[in-house]
């Protein structure tokens, strides 16, 4: 509550700001489907209030953190019972909850990007999301190296020496945790993501999540997302894509399939052939203007409803969601995580997704009412507002230092900064791009098997 100084004014207090951001996050989740025993001193609003002020702290320590945010806590429900000091407790129980309390709070999170950035909802018709995988190092701990360290596999080549040999073993043996993230282009907030040991499988993870997305979504993705039966089962969920494709792929044309015009590409391997799978048919759009040119391919095929420079500028757009990883890793901190056991190293990234994404939410719809694009609000800044608010939570607000202020600030600056491709570094590895698709036109047969499978679909 306020209370009243020496003139008789009202003084609000730091964390009473946080409670009221964490009010306005946390009003539409579903808590009453969460159940804790009768003696839990923990309730499910104060304890996703305290694991968010868990990972929003800069404390050096898990456990430090886990102080402050109880102490706040303390402060923000001060009628409720006092919760557990332990910090063992308090990991038990979130190992216990998380995964339901990820699946509230996503919910939760996505009504308010879809009600207060409605008008940041769409690019060019479409609610376009980019997918991409990094990973998150991990304590080289027994723990870790038991449930996400790869699988050693041995190699032909001729070992020079038993000093080589080991390092190599102990990059190899390096745990990591990889992590798959759905990401909203216009609004640069995630959107989904899913966990898993260092070699897992983007596009699984990807099949995975693609029922949290709207119907009619675009999802647009680099090289490493083609397939057949991946990008098939994209389409058939109702869902657009716009893949980048490389000599890796294999596209025919004149098919017959449908009426032919220019840039309409077919994708049918052999073996789906073979299973008298229709063909997957595509546009196929080259965006030049760069080194090398780019070869993508879209099931929206007409260029009415999206143009090819409309095509170029949505995958364009994808490469947010590296700029995304870096916030996540070097401005939040999140590069290595710092548990110890590998169950709760899962808990510590996904509460680190979900505070990064609460902030980033609460910051660009606070930014929004003053016209704010959401590629000029600095992450950076919008941390150090929340932290403020954590280290002086007991403090008076000054006037103009409030959070909302203090967000308002955190703005990329206008300077204009030089390229730095232009930079000679020896050091630099330069990768070479992938070539363009393979493309021939469809066989005689192929077309007889095309126009029967058609008209098998077309009786069924």
């Amino acid at each position: 509550m306020s209370h009243q100084d020496q003139d008789g004014r009202k003084v609000r207090f730091n964390y009473q700001y946080l409670r009221s951001a964490l009010d306005w996050l946390l009003r539409t989740a579903f808590f009453s489907s969460l159940v804790f025993r009768k003696d839990c001193t923990w309730a499910p609003q104060s304890l996703a209030s305290a694991a968010l002020l868990w990972v929003w702290s800069d404390e050096l320590t898990l456990v430090e953190r886990f102080k402050t945010a109880r102490k706040i806590v303390q402060c923000l429900f001060p009628t409720q019972q006092e919760p557990a000091g332990s910090y063992q407790a308090f990991v038990k129980l979130l190992r216990r909850w998380t995964v339901r309390f990820v699946e509230v709070l996503q919910e939760a999170l996505r009504k308010r990007m879809l009600s207060n950035l409605a008008e940041r909802w769409l690019l060019h018709g479409f609610a376009v999301f980019g997918v991409d995988g990094s990973r998150i190092e991990l304590p080289r701990t027994r723990s870790h190296e038991a449930a996400y360290a790869p699988s050693r596999k041995k190699s032909k080549r001729r070992r020079r020496s038993r000093q080589s040999e080991q390092a190599r073993a102990k990059k190899a043996n390096s745990p990591q945790l990889w992590l798959t993230t759905l990401w909203h282009a216009a609004t640069g907030l995630p959107w989904n993501w899913r966990l898993g040991p260092c070699d897992s499988s983007e596009r699984g993870h990807l099949l995975e999540m693609l029922s949290s997305l709207p119907a009619e979504a675009l999802v647009t993705a680099d090289a490493g997302f083609v397939g057949y039966e991946f990008l098939r089962a994209i389409v058939d969920s109702q869902r657009e894509l716009l893949v980048r494709v490389g000599s890796n792929v294999s596209l025919l044309r004149k098919l017959g399939v449908v009426r032919e015009s220019e840039g309409l590409v077919y994708l049918w391997p052999d073996r789906a052939a073979q299973k008298n799978q229709p063909p997957l048919v595509l546009r196929l759009v080259i965006a030049s203007g760069g080194q090398y040119p780019v070869y993508l391919v879209t099931s929206v095929l007409s260029s009415r409803r999206l143009s090819d420079q409309q095509v170029c500028d949505l995958y364009r757009l994808r490469w947010g969601i590296e700029l995304f990883y870096r916030h996540l890793k070097q401005t939040y901190q999140r590069r290595k995580l710092r548990s110890a056991q590998a169950e709760n190293a899962r808990l510590e990234l996904e509460w680190s997704l979900l505070g990064l994404w609460a902030m980033a939410l609460y910051a660009q719809v606070e930014q929004a009412r003053k016209k704010v694009p959401a590629n000029k609000i600095s992450i950076a800044g919008v941390l150090r507002a929340f932290r403020r608010m954590l280290r002086d939570y007991l403090h008076p607000a000054e006037s103009e230092r409030s959070l909302c202020a203090l967000i308002r600030q955190a703005k990329v600056d206008d300077y204009e900064r030089q390229n730095k491709a232009s930079r000679t570094d020896t050091r630099r590895k330069y990768d070479d791009p992938p070539g363009p698709p393979k493309i021939r036109n469809a066989t005689r047969a192929q077309v007889q098997l095309a126009k029967r499978l058609a008209a098998t679909h077309k009786k069924g």
